[in-house]
């Protein structure tokens, strides 16, 4: 029996998403025949058993089957605790390998021991070579506002050189096994949305940097024009911003976070929405603020 551990273990959460998943993993076979590589594919809650769809198809790889929705964190950690790799490389189940240069992130992590999480250059699928994710600046002390750099640029090479990032991107994340062992595992306070914020703050509070390796590249299906339309995605934004504060400011810094957040951010979105006649948008924003409020 070969013993030899898997260089990359590979975590994606499938929520009802059976297609995109289905094309993730298939371009796993096509462009990572010569890597030692494990997947671990977590059903989260999806209304049918779509782990047992997929096994059909792919029985060399790992499924579980939650009967209930953990969250992109629960999700994510569950997989985490079923992978045996060097490291571990959270991907969202809408991207996909366009190439084996996802290699790239373990010799990089091999080289820089320092080093607890990388992230890849990410394009968005249309328009093609688009960028979506080329480093994250750090937010801002109390208004915990931050930008990502190159997003939505024409990529021609001017995000090529590798650096040090405040943050890494939840769709595609490798870590280091010994990086995961000291921090531990994200937060499932969170739900969706800041959680892998706030998982980098861990990650540097213990020491370790943050790097964006854009000799690894990763595709991304998420649309450009997204947006914030989305009850579910406002509420979460709302409240775990607020959470996020509570867990990483302190201090006079968190209270003037939390005065922004309510009185002049949160406030803001609801105006806004009244005036857009999307009530269902400021209830969830209402909603957010105040069940951070509860908790």
């Amino acid at each position: 029996m070969n013993n030899i551990l898997p260089d990359i273990s590979f975590v994606t959460v499938n929520f009802n998403g059976i297609k995109h998943t289905r094309e993730l993993l298939l371009s796993m076979k096509m462009f990572l025949g010569d890597v030692r590589y494990e997947a671990i594919i977590v059903d989260n809650g999806s209304k049918s058993d779509e782990a047992s769809a997929l096994k059909e198809e792919f029985p060399e790889f790992y499924f579980i089957r939650s009967e209930k929705n953990l969250g992109f964190a629960g999700g994510n950690n569950l997989g985490i605790l079923s992978s045996h790799g060097r490291y571990v490389m959270l991907i969202n189940n809408d991207t996909l390998l366009p190439d084996d240069s996802v290699m790239e992130l373990v010799k990089f992590m091999d080289k820089n021991p320092h080093v607890g999480a990388v992230s890849p250059k990410i394009h968005f699928l249309n328009p093609p070579r688009t960028i979506q994710f080329a480093g994250y600046s750090d937010l801002t002390p109390i208004t915990l506002r931050n930008h990502i750099e190159g997003y939505s640029q024409a990529d021609y090479g001017q995000f090529d050189t590798p650096h040090e990032t405040a943050f890494n991107h939840g769709a595609a994340i490798m870590i280091s096994r010994e990086a995961l062992d000291q921090v531990g595992l994200m937060s499932e306070d969170y739900f969706l949305y800041y959680e892998e914020l706030d998982w980098g703050m861990r990650f540097r509070e213990k020491g370790y940097k943050l790097w964006y390796l854009p000799q690894s590249l990763i595709v991304h299906k998420e649309s450009m024009s997204t947006g914030l339309d989305s009850p579910l995605k406002r509420y979460y934004l709302a409240r775990n911003r607020l959470l996020f504060a509570k867990k990483n400011r302190r201090g006079a810094v968190r209270i003037l976070s939390y005065i922004y957040l309510i009185a002049i951010a949160s406030t803001k979105e609801i105006i806004l929405s009244l005036f857009k006649k999307r009530l269902d948008l400021a209830g969830a924003v209402f909603k957010g603020v105040a069940d951070f409020i509860k908790m």
